[in-house]
């Protein structure tokens, strides 16, 4: 294999860097610990015991189901597991199953790291489409769940203004939208809208650029993958980055903080843009009066992000058709069920939610489920994504704090397009 070095990332939630100054085929080779049989596994869950709970039923169940094969499970904190994750690529120690964050996984296929998925058919398409890892038209990797956005409101707050209620087939448009906070503001809230502006790292990519995507501009041209020209700095993406800076500037939103929903919950701000992790305890504080609402409509329908922690076969494992058998089992319902009540996210098959407290047909937060299958959108499947990300985070911000709009995007620009041309367009 060519020799590659990795692109710094900026994952969600992931603070280390990932950098491979050129890899050969990375995985488990023969110097491996473990005996025949045994399947090595990582996630990146430890400190969550909800989630590590349900990992040990379905590994306990799968152990005891068979006898060729035998699942052995590590766990890392979220912040180091990417370092760990190097370090055995490096090394050529990948364990056989390795969980990562959906949009970084093209770039982990890219380096070598991983191999086709392998699963059957009927059950990848079962699985939401955005709980699906493609890079260039091959799955490496699936989901047992997603996440998704919205805005977060209190009835009595919009009927008290005589603010119409959004659905998700008749959404705010942008000028609703900017009545709506403008009202808003008029009639007490000093800021009627949290964006998560506080916030760093991968949520401004995830969070954002779906707005950037309903205005008709996007992080990079899809159709090539191989320039963000005419998509980032395009006039959808003019018009979309102008009203974002219009949005701090006119006080309708800031980035003051703290991260989070605790504004909201406080009544300190009229609409709240976040996700399914805060809906559980919104509705512990606001109760029936709790909205879950669409995103607005910037002029090409509305968007939201999608594609959250995904499992991976590596490159040089091994037992490749145990690592799939456990999957296999791994997927059955009851356990995408019990991942999203334990977790608050939105299970990836439709029989699964139904069997969920939270997003059944009667549950509190089923809108987030109705959500996410009209409205989620991928990031780019590109290796280039993480360069793509960072460099977003960072005109997004310089936007926010005044910045010239057109400029800083043709930066950006450059910057994703030097990126591309440096690793030879990343195979495209």
């Amino acid at each position: 294999m060519k020799h590659k070095s990795l692109s710094i990332i900026a994952a969600a939630g992931l603070s280390a860097v990932l950098a491979l100054g050129g890899c050969a085929r990375a995985g488990q080779d023969s110097s491996s610990p473990g005996s025949p049989g045994e399947i090595t596994m990582w996630t990146h869950s430890a400190g969550n015991p909800g989630e590590l709970a349900v990992y040990q039923q379905i590994i306990s169940e799968f152990n005891a189901s068979q006898t060729q094969y035998k699942i052995v499970q590590q766990n890392f904190p979220q912040g180091s597991y990417n370092d760990a994750i190097t370090a055995a690529a490096a090394a050529r120690k990948l364990p056989c199953l390795l969980d990562m964050d959906g949009p970084m996984m093209p770039n982990w296929a890219w380096a070598g790291y991983l191999q086709p998925l392998g699963l059957p058919d009927d059950l990848i398409n079962s699985l939401l489409p955005t709980t699906v890892g493609r890079y260039k038209d091959t799955i490496y990797s699936a989901g047992y769940w997603d996440a998704a956005l919205s805005i977060f409101a209190r009835k009595s707050v919009l009927d008290k203004n005589t603010i119409r209620i959004p659905t998700v087939d008749k959404p705010w448009t942008l000028d609703e939208f900017d009545a709506a906070v403008t009202k808003l503001k008029a009639n007490g809230y000093r800021t009627p809208l949290d964006l998560g502006a506080a916030d760093k790292g991968e949520w401004w990519s995830y969070a954002y650029s779906p707005m950037l995507q309903s205005s008709g501009g996007d992080l990079i041209n899809r159709d090539t993958m191989k320039t963000a020209d005419g998509a980032l700095n395009g006039p959808d993406a003019v018009k979309f980055f102008t009203w974002f800076q219009q949005a701090f500037n006119n006080g309708w939103a800031d980035n003051a903080g703290p991260v989070g929903n605790q504004r909201f919950i406080d009544d300190k701000v009229a609409l709240s843009y976040t996700g399914v992790w805060n809906a559980k305890d919104a509705l512990k504080s606001v109760g029936d009066d709790l909205l879950i609402l669409p995103p607005p409509d910037f002029g090409k329908g509305p968007k939201i992000g999608g594609g959250s922690w995904q499992w991976g076969i590596s490159a040089g494992c091994k037992d490749a058709d145990g690592a799939r058998a456990y999957l296999k089992f791994s997927f059955q319902d009851k356990y995408l069920t019990a991942f999203a009540d334990s977790q608050v996210v939105i299970p990836s098959t439709r029989a699964a939610a139904t069997a969920s407290k939270y997003f059944s047909d009667t549950g509190a937060l089923r809108q987030f489920a109705v959500l996410s299958q009209k409205f989620a959108l991928a990031r780019p499947a590109t290796p280039g994504y993480p360069v793509i990300s960072s460099t977003f985070e960072k005109a997004a911000k310089d936007i926010m704090s005044g910045a010239d709009v057109r400029s800083t995007l043709d930066t950006a620009v450059q910057a994703i397009n030097t990126d591309i041309k440096s690793q030879n367009g990343y195979g495209f």
